[in-house]
């Protein structure tokens, strides 16, 4: 997935990938490729602070506030390949959007599309809508933050 797409232009990029893949065989080594292409997370980040709840694997996530609009931008990294791959989704999904679209985004309908989450162990699908939690909590503190601005 290129950087120089919008989000909706990675997401639709995405759900073009996992179209074009006859199995999930094939749907999950395209996942754990997504992990490898990450952006590196540095090791001082990986911390009690930033560590995601509610996710079987080790997952940690940081968001800041850049540009004018604001935008959030998103890093994180976990311990566990199909894991980093999942982040990889969502980071085309959140990454580079405002607050309040963050907030207004239809997560779970994107993942319905990409079929994710029936494919997924249990565990996995609920570390999955934790940081979709968390993702949609750093937007809601930035909405929050700007109100009292």
């Amino acid at each position: 997935m290129s950087d120089a797409l919008t989000s909706d232009e990675r997401v639709e990029e995405l759900i073009e990938g996992f179209e074009f893949l006859d199995d999930w065989d094939e749907r999950f080594r395209y996942i754990i490729d997504l992990g490898r292409k990450l952006k590196p997370m540095a090791d001082d980040l990986k911390c009690d602070e930033t560590k995601v709840d509610g996710c079987t694997s080790q997952v940690w996530m940081v968001a800041r506030l850049e540009g004018d609009p604001p935008k959030l931008t998103f890093l994180a990294d976990s311990d566990a390949h199909i894991v980093r791959g999942l982040i990889a989704i969502l980071m085309a999904l959140y990454d580079g959007r405002a607050a309040r679209e963050i907030l207004d985004l239809d997560a779970e309908g994107t993942i319905a599309r990409l079929d994710l989450a029936q494919h997924l162990s249990p565990n996995r699908a609920n570390g999955l809508f934790a940081m979709v939690g968390r993702i949609r909590a750093f937007a809601a503190d930035a909405l929050a933050a700007d109100a009292t601005a």
